[in-house]
C-alpha cells in the first residue's frame, strides 16, 4: 500500500473540508461542490474519524473551526492552492502547442524576449514559456524542451546548436565622461563596476584582463554586484565602466545610450547554444520554434 494511502486521509475529504471551512457552512459548501449536504457531512465525519479529531464545533447558529480544525485549514488551503497552481502550470507547459525554454535571466531579458515578440507574430498558436534560472546545467535540461546553455557546445546528453558567441568589452553610459583608452591596461584606471561571479560560470574583470595577460585586483571602493543584470543597470545609471556582453548592450550602443570604452574585446571561445535532450522527442511546436530561432529570428 502507498505510504500516502496508509497515512493520509482521502484527498476528496480534504477538498470538502477546505470548502466547508472557507464557506463556514455545510450548505454553501455542498452547493459549491455540487453535492448533497448529507454527502458533505459524511465526508467530514470520514476525515474526523481518520484523524481522530473534531474539526468543527456544531452550534445553534452554524459551525466554527476547532483549534485543530483551524490548524488543518491553514495547511490544507495552502497545499491545495499550490497543487492547483502546479497542475495548471504543467498543463500549460506540456500542452501540444506549448514550448518550454530554460535560460539565464540576462539571456531571457536581453536576447530571447525581443525575439519572442516576433515569433508570437509569426506563430500565434504556439505558446513559449520561459524559465529564467542562473543555475541551469546539462542535467536540468531534461525538464524542459530547450535550454540555452553557455559553454563549448559539447554536452554528452544534449544536441546543441550555436546561437551567439561570447564577446565582452568595456561599456559605459554615453553621459559618463571617460578618458580615452590606448591599451587594455588603461581600463584599470577607470571607475570600474565589479561583478562577483564566484557562484556561477561567468566572466568577471579578472577574467577579462587575464585575456590580455594583465592581473587585476578589484578596488575596495568599486561597486560590486553578483548578477550581470544588476551590473548592467549600474552601467545604465552612469555609476562607472562595466563589462558589456555584446548580446546585451548592442542595441543600446546602436541607439547612443551606451558606448564602448576602447576597441578592446574578449572573445572567449565559448558561446550560448540552444540545447535539448537527445533522448527526448520534440513536439511539432518545439521543432517549429527551434527552426525559427535558428534560421528566421531577427538578428541571428
Amino acid at each position: 500500500m502507498s505510504r500516502y494511502l496508509k497515512h493520509l486521509p482521502p484527498l476528496d475529504t480534504l477538498i470538502t473540508f477546505e470548502a466547508v471551512a472557507r464557506n463556514g457552512s455545510f450548505t454553501r459548501a455542498a452547493t459549491e461542490l455540487c453535492l448533497t449536504q448529507s454527502a458533505v457531512s459524511k465526508q467530514i465525519r470520514t476525515l474526523e474519524d481518520a484523524l481522530g479529531l473534531s474539526l468543527f464545533e456544531r452550534q445553534a447558529r452554524g459551525i466554527s473551526l476547532t483549534r485543530a480544525g483551524a490548524g488543518l485549514f491553514a495547511e490544507v488551503s495552502a497545499m491545495l492552492e499550490r497543487l492547483q497552481h502546479s497542475v495548471n502550470r504543467i498543463k500549460v507547459e506540456h500542452a501540444p502547442t506549448a514550448v518550454t525554454v530554460q535560460c539565464t535571466h540576462a539571456v531571457a531579458q536581453f536576447w530571447l524576449f525581443p525575439r519572442l515578440l516576433a515569433f508570437n507574430t509569426a506563430h500565434p498558436g504556439i505558446t513559449v514559456n520561459i524559465h529564467a534560472n542562473n543555475g541551469l546545467d546539462e542535467s536540468s535540461t531534461a525538464d524542459y524542451d530547450f535550454s540555452i546553455l553557455y559553454g563549448n557546445g559539447k554536452w554528452s546528453s544534449l544536441d546543441a546548436h550555436l546561437l551567439f558567441a561570447e564577446c565582452v568589452y568595456p561599456v559605459a553610459s554615453a553621459a559618463l565622461p571617460v578618458a580615452d583608452i590606448g591599451a587594455p591596461s588603461d581600463v584599470q584606471t577607470l571607475p570600474l563596476i565589479e561583478l562577483d561571479s564566484s557562484g556561477w560560470n561567468c566572466m568577471d574583470w579578472r577574467d577579462w584582463f587575464r585575456h590580455f595577460a594583465i592581473e587585476h585586483t578589484p578596488s575596495p571602493d568599486s561597486p560590486l554586484f553578483n548578477q550581470v543584470t544588476l551590473a548592467y543597470q549600474a552601467i545604465m545609471q552612469g555609476m562607472g565602466v562595466g563589462l558589456g556582453w555584446d548580446f546585451m548592450v548592442r542595441d543600446k550602443i546602436d541607439s547612443g545610450v551606451l558606448r564602448r570604452v576602447g576597441p578592446y574585446e574578449c572573445i572567449s571561445g565559448n558561446a550560448d547554444y540552444l540545447a535539448h535532450s537527445r533522448h527526448k522527442t520534440l513536439s511539432e511546436a518545439a521543432v517549429i520554434f527551434r527552426h525559427w530561432l535558428l534560421h528566421k529570428s531577427p538578428c541571428v
